[in-house]
């Protein structure tokens, strides 16, 4: 008996041993892939930088655009381009993403249609940002004949490119409010808009502008749709209403990064890669000040 007890005991513990091994071993993989893409990526940012040196000044954040001379090439057009078209993207939209995602979460029935458009939806967020820049060339300026590369046409292109993914993840959002928290605000003898507007979107706001600020860091990089609109590849001013033609911040890198001087190809794609990353995470920034407030209101 008691050697059939030892016996036990010696196998649990050399489990057990065998365990936190694999355990350590896990623990200490994962650290590693973590570490390696962050040097990669502290590697490529702190190369870009050093190319940027001596060329990212206020001349060329407020200089127009040249590409026969790149001292005296200027990122100010773009830069505005870039800003306008992504607020015009936020404005179209979250409305419309959040609505959506309400309307599949609150009050579409279990069926056979609410299942048909969430599986078009998941698919549509994985189509190639190539594809909606063929349909917003056929729909926008073929059919409805707003014209080629204007702010309108481009807000609406890419706007269509980061919907799915703002449903998506306000759908989530959504799901995660504990259900027991709508009964309650029922029982209290709030209608359902009243429980979804004072109960279910404060507490989802914070995933919901989680799933939009990365959305919106896509969107701002995108090149492909613009190129099928036909946005030009540089405008010498800033847009002043919708209908304005614009050139974005991607499509201005691109640009610059096929000419042939090795001045563009390095220097002056540094500095616009640079601004365009300082942007980026400034807007982040706001974005996710606005979520932590949400986060602290509803703690």
């Amino acid at each position: 008996m008691s050697t059939d007890t030892d016996q036990t005991a010696t196998g649990g513990s050399s489990f057990g041993r065998v365990s936190r091994t694999k355990d350590v071993a896990f623990r200490w993989l994962t650290l590693g892939a973590a570490l390696f893409g962050i040097l990669a990526l502290a590697v490529l940012l702190a190369n870009v930088v050093v190319d940027a040196v001596g060329w990212l000044n206020w001349g060329f954040l407020t200089g127009m655009p040249s590409f026969s001379n790149p001292y005296q090439a200027g990122f100010f057009p773009a830069i505005v381009g870039s800003i306008a078209l992504m607020a015009l993207i936020a404005l179209i939209t979250f409305p419309l993403g959040v609505g959506a995602a309400i309307y599949l979460e609150e009050y579409a029935s279990d069926g056979y249609l609410t299942r048909f458009i969430q599986l078009n939806i998941a698919n549509l967020a994985g189509v190639p940002s190539v594809v909606y820049g063929l349909l917003g060339l056929g729909l926008f300026v073929g059919l409805l004949n707003i014209g080629f590369g204007t702010l309108l046409v481009a807000g609406f292109t890419v706007g269509l490119l980061i919907l799915p993914i703002i449903i998506i993840s306000a759908q989530e959002a959504i799901r995660s409010v504990p259900d027991s928290q709508r009964q309650a605000s029922y029982g209290m003898g709030a209608t359902k808009w009243q429980t979804i507007r004072n109960v279910v979107l404060p507490r989802a706001m914070p995933g919901i502008l989680t799933g939009t600020i990365l959305a919106l860091g896509r969107a701002i990089g995108e090149t492909a749709p613009l190129i099928m609109i036909g946005a030009p590849t540089a405008v010498f001013g800033v847009p002043n209403s919708l209908l304005s033609k614009i050139s974005a911040m991607p499509m201005q890198i691109y640009t610059w990064a096929d000419q042939p001087e090795m001045e563009f190809q390095y220097g002056v794609v540094a500095a616009g890669v640079v601004t365009l990353l300082v942007i980026l995470l400034s807007i982040n920034s706001i974005a996710i000040l606005i979520r932590n407030r949400y986060q602290q209101r509803d703690s």
